[in-house]
């Protein structure tokens, strides 16, 4: 029973601090724009490929 005065004090911090994490990444933008991200991988974006076919060179030893 002497537990509680300890793991209650503690797990009242804990929440205080998650509380305060959760807001700090709400507040500095950190959850913004997941839609966004999420339809950038089916965006057709070919920037640095090879314009042409693919050529290998192999080498008979």
């Amino acid at each position: 029973m002497d537990i509680l005065y300890l793991l209650i004090p503690f797990s009242v911090v804990l929440v205080l601090l998650i509380v305060a994490v959760f807001g700090w990444a709400v507040n500095s933008g950190q959850l913004d724009g997941f839609e966004h991200e999420a339809e950038r991988i089916l965006l057709d974006e070919d920037q640095g490929a090879p314009a042409g076919p693919r050529k290998e060179s192999f080498s008979s030893d």
